[in-house]
């Protein structure tokens, strides 16, 4: 019997945070709900032990409902929360695998290498190589020496054990604060085998780790095995539909057996200013519940700011952001329905002559993030593409080579495979391949 044993009874005094960092949320989801999600699908653990601080037992408890979870009170080190998840183990227990809740990015690789490891040896460890040189300092102002670090690894989790060995370990410990527990299993003479870690599997525990873990998100990868919900019958509205990605959507969606809903004032069945708030109530009334919406109303025009009148200002304002909160606030999604917003590489940074534009983008992502949060009810997400040839562009920029742009095809294929999941809050780039 197996049982999986995370870690998450930390403080947040390192993180500088009234909220410990495994409860902060990480694209739309609580850090530690992240990694229990990479444990789940393994039926090798007949049990999961959350081992918390006391005072977010209740909250934890909430939030995690299943026969083979279980969450108990932790200590005031690792070390001694390690031991008192060991203490409440089952009986039956022959070997755990122990793993830090602030490493939500744990692949399932790693954690079924672990589990095959312990097949053949009692202490197993998770590490990788490193690329920084390693510098032994006896203090900090003084190198001692400069080993090579061709013989020196950095230590990761999910370490995993024999039950009785990891038990007696922490035992016979001569302290009560080592920082992971084969340093324990060590200290018994006993061997340690190794498995390969990942530099993705990092272990939050700075605003820098938060950021990095962010972007992490946004990579991480989607797999077809999980595109198993239909669109067959499902109704998709498509603000702004009749021309580039929206237009490239809606001839997917239809091959899908879905019916889109192409919105736009140059839609022939559905003509409509979404810059007029009570106009687009009205039509969205009108449409009824929906399976989602897809955001991909924009309007780019290569101009300094200073140069723009406030009627301009105004109408790309209007174009670029209000259209999509208008949309959002009065569309009627049916529970576990999609939202999906556009958004534009330009985000990440405000661009040369298209402020508005790129700003406008960069709203539309925090908008989106906020939003899935608000309405946990939804699939709520941001899809960023790289630069894509459709006519907003290429008339922009004429001048760009057409073999470094996306085909809307491209973009608008990813966005139905995200319609076939149930990511939320998370930010899925498109690049070029």
């Amino acid at each position: 019997m197996i049982t999986a044993i995370l870690l998450m009874s930390g403080t947040g005094e390192r993180f500088g945070s009234d909220i410990p960092k495994q409860f902060l949320n990480l694209s739309g989801k609580k850090i530690y709900l992240h990694t229990l999600e990479a444990f789940l699908p393994f039926t090798e653990f007949q049990e999961i032990i959350l081992v918390c601080h006391k005072k977010h037992m209740e909250k934890v408890q909430k939030e995690v409902s299943a026969p083979h979870i279980r969450v108990v009170e932790g200590g005031h080190t690792r070390q001694d929360s390690s031991y008192r998840g060991l203490l409440a183990c089952g009986a039956e227990t022959t070997h755990v695998v122990i793993h830090d809740a602030a490493r939500p990015f744990v692949s399932t690789k790693i954690i079924q290498d672990n589990l095959d490891a312990l097949k053949k040896y009692d202490a197993v460890d998770t590490c990788i190589p490193s690329t920084d040189t390693i510098v032994h300092a006896s203090s900090f102002d003084t190198i001692s020496d400069i080993p090579s670090r061709a013989e020196y690894l950095r230590g990761q989790t999910p370490q995993s054990f024999s039950y009785p060995l990891i038990l007696e370990a922490h035992e016979k410990a001569p302290d009560k604060n080592a920082s992971d527990d084969c340093t324990l299993v060590l200290k018994q003479d006993r061997p340690i085998h190794i498995v390969p870690g990942a530099e993705s599997n990092i272990k939050i525990t700075g605003e820098l780790d938060l950021f990095l873990a962010e972007q992490l998100m946004r990579r991480k990868s989607r797999s077809p095995a999980k595109q198993t919900l239909s669109l067959k019958g499902k109704t998709f509205a498509i603000a702004g539909g009749t021309g580039g990605i929206g237009s490239a959507l809606a001839t997917l969606l239809k091959k899908e057996g879905a019916i889109p809903l192409i919105l736009s004032k140059s839609s022939p069945d559905y003509p409509i200013d979404l810059t007029d708030f009570e106009a687009t109530q009205k039509l969205f009334k009108s449409l009824g519940p929906l399976d989602g919406l897809i955001n991909c109303v924009g309007h780019l025009s290569i101009k300094p700011f200073h140069a723009l009148s406030p009627a301009e200002i105004d109408h790309l304002i209007a174009t670029n952001l209000h259209t999509l909160l208008y949309s959002c606030h009065t569309a009627q999604i049916k529970p576990g329905g999609h939202i999906i917003n556009l958004s534009s590489s330009s985000f990440s940074r405000g661009r040369k002559s298209y402020t508005l534009y790129s700003s406008a983008k960069a709203a539309i992502v925090n908008f989106t993030q906020g939003l899935a949060e608000e309405r946990p009810d939804l699939h709520i997400n941001a899809v960023v593409p790289q630069r894509t040839a459709t006519p907003m562009r290429t008339t922009n920029f004429p001048s760009e080579d057409p073999s470094t742009l996306l085909f809307p095809e491209e973009v608008a294929q990813e966005i139905l495979i995200l319609l076939k999941q149930k990511a939320t809050g998370s930010l899925f780039e498109v690049r070029k391949k």
